[in-house]
C-alpha cells in the first residue's frame, strides 16, 4: 500500500492507504476524499479532478502527458504543479505523495 495526503482547499486532510496500480483519483474516490469529482471517471476528458502536486512531489509523478494538456489548460487555475489526479499512476515510489485540492473543479 502506498499512503497518499489531500489536502483540501481549507487544509483539511485525509491521509489514505492506496493501492499500488490505482491512479490518484481512484483513490481519492474510493476513500471518499472530497474535492474530487472526477465527471468523466478517469478518462482524462475533464479537468475534475484537478490537483495540485506538492513541490516536493513534482519529479517523482511527472509532468503532464499529451492528452492531460489541453484538459489542464481550460482551467483558470491552472499551476505550474498542476496535474489531473486520473493520470497520476500509484506505485510504490510515491508513497507519502502530497497533493493539495483546490476550491473548486471547473
Amino acid at each position: 500500500m502506498t499512503r497518499i495526503t489531500y489536502i483540501e482547499h481549507d487544509g483539511t486532510e485525509h491521509v489514505v492507504d492506496a493501492s499500488n496500480g490505482d491512479s490518484v483519483m481512484e483513490a481519492a474516490i474510493k476513500n471518499l476524499v472530497p474535492g474530487i469529482d472526477a465527471d468523466c471517471g478517469g478518462a482524462c476528458s475533464c479537468g475534475t479532478c484537478h490537483v495540485f502536486v506538492d513541490e516536493t512531489w513534482q519529479q517523482a509523478v511527472g509532468e503532464p502527458g499529451e492528452f492531460e494538456e489541453p484538459m489542464l489548460d481550460i482551467n483558470p487555475e491552472r499551476g505550474a504543479n498542476s496535474r489531473l489526479s486520473c493520470q497520476i499512476d500509484i506505485s510504490d515510489e510515491l508513497d507519502g505523495l502530497v497533493v493539495r485540492l483546490p476550491e473548486y473543479q471547473f
